[in-house]
This record gives C-alpha cells, sequence and structure tokens, in this order.
C-alpha cells in the first residue's frame, strides 16, 4: 500500500507541475511553551537558560502547497475536532481557484463520519482528498515545516509567554515562502 500511495502521489505531483491541478498538504500540529530545542551554541563559560512553562497548547492547522510556497493556516487554543477540522476546510475549499487535491493522514478526525461527510460539497468546490498509507509522514511535506517552526526557526523569545508563541506561530504562517521562512523541497 505505502509504495502504490507514494507512486500516486509522484503522479499527483506531476501532474500539478503540468498546471492541471493544484496539490496541497493538509495537517495539524501543537506548539506550547515546553521548548523543542534539539540543541544550542553557546559561549564558553556561559549558560544558555530558556524559560519553560506548562501552558495551553496552540494548535495549527496548515495547508501546505509545495510547488507554490503558498501556506493557508490557522491557530486555535481550542480543542482540535472534527468539526474543527471541518471548518478549516470550508474555508479553504471556498478559496481555491483550480482543481485541488488536499493530501492528508489518516487521524481519526480526518476519517470520522462527520468529516466524511462533508466530502462530496468539498468535490462540487474543486477540492479532492488523498489519504496517505498509514503511519508514512515522511510522505507529508507539511511535517517537514513543523519541524522547521519547531526546532530551527523559533526564537528563544517566543517560549517567554504563551502571547509570544501564538505571535512567532502566525508570524511564520503569514510571511511562510518568503525571507527567513522558505523551504526548498527540491
Amino acid at each position: 500500500m505505502y509504495e502504490n500511495k507514494k507512486r500516486d502521489l509522484q503522479i499527483l505531483k506531476q501532474i500539478a507541475s503540468d498546471g492541471v491541478i493544484d496539490v496541497t498538504f493538509f495537517d495539524e500540529s501543537g506548539f506550547n511553551l515546553r521548548p523543542n530545542i534539539p540543541y544550542a551554541w553557546t559561549p564558553i563559560g556561559k549558560t544558555l537558560s530558556v524559560p519553560a512553562k506548562i501552558s495551553k497548547n496552540l494548535s495549527v492547522l496548515g495547508f501546505l502547497n509545495v510547488a507554490s510556497q503558498k501556506l493557508y493556516g490557522a491557530t486555535t487554543s481550542d480543542r482540535v475536532d472534527s468539526d474543527m477540522v471541518i471548518g478549516v476546510f470550508d474555508l479553504f475549499a471556498d478559496e481555491i481557484t483550480k482543481r485541488t487535491i488536499v493530501v492528508l493522514d489518516n487521524a481519526s478526525i480526518h476519517k470520522s463520519k462527520k468529516f466524511k461527510s462533508k466530502i462530496e460539497d468539498w468535490e462540487e468546490k474543486g477540492l479532492f482528498l488523498f489519504y496517505l498509507s498509514p503511519y508514512s509522514p515522511q510522505l507529508n511535506p507539511i511535517e517537514i515545516l513543523w519541524r522547521f517552526m519547531k526546532y530551527q526557526w523559533i526564537d528563544f523569545n517566543a517560549y517567554v509567554s504563551f502571547d509570544n508563541l501564538k505571535e512567532y506561530v502566525e508570524k511564520v504562517l503569514i510571511e511562510y515562502g518568503t525571507g527567513d521562512y522558505e523551504i526548498c523541497f527540491g
């Protein structure tokens, strides 16, 4: 199943490169005040101190078009459930200008009866779903975006307060594809 999905995804990307369709990758991610710092450099004799607090989660729901470097994202501190995901899909479906394939994983909120009941409405607007094979996040480039946001681009000041964290995340969502926030997916 994995190899078939990988092949089908390559075909979709090729069709998209010809301008016939758009291929957009969807996923959710969570941010909070517990730092995700794999390593950091400091001068010899200096200590790096990063504040860490238990905080509420800031969830990001994002649609990433790798070819155009466009990111459509929404943030919330509320619980992410099928209704929330349906809401952002509805908004995204209203924004598309050509047939769009949204690539997503098999999370239960993406497979719920409520979510699936909306598929026909989205297809009428030109939005079609392509589910990845289970346990294959490496096929979803938006996972790389989340990794960059959590481990490379984030400034230590984002961890000072929840407001700072939210400001950082929203800044990346707005400025992605320009300046400091670009990823070359090759």
